[in-house]
């Protein structure tokens, strides 16, 4: 059975970090492109950041040069490690694994929320 389950959301302080995890069981991870989505209240859904699974990587503008992504294939997991966070990254984080191939064959883990405020 495919699972995606994040942890590592909570409430931060502006200009502090938070580290995302998720891991991922069910599938065959090498097939698929990792990615994070944020959805704030009253917003629609936006990819964050995406690893695909060559490795590449590429990040919304909002977030470049502060978040990073990474996976550890032995682990099946992806991260985002959060910097410099800012009020306006408040939102509830999707971990997302799309096939690299068949682009319909995608899922989408539970989310943890992110809240940023002082």
């Amino acid at each position: 059975q495919l699972q995606l389950v994040e942890s590592g959301g909570g409430l931060v302080q502006p200009g502090g970090s938070l580290r995302l995890s998720c891991a991922a069981a069910g599938f065959t991870w090498n097939f698929y492109h990792m990615a994070w989505y944020r959805q704030a209240p009253g917003k629609q859904r936006e990819l964050v950041a995406r690893i695909f699974n060559i490795g590449m990587t590429e990040y919304a503008d909002s977030v470049k040069g502060r978040f990073t992504i990474s996976r550890d294939n032995a682990k099946s997991s992806v991260y985002l490690q959060m910097n410099s966070l800012i009020p306006g990254d408040t939102a509830v984080y999707f971990c997302n694994a799309r096939h690299a191939l068949f682009l319909a064959d995608e899922y989408w883990g539970q989310g943890t929320q992110v809240t940023v405020s002082s």
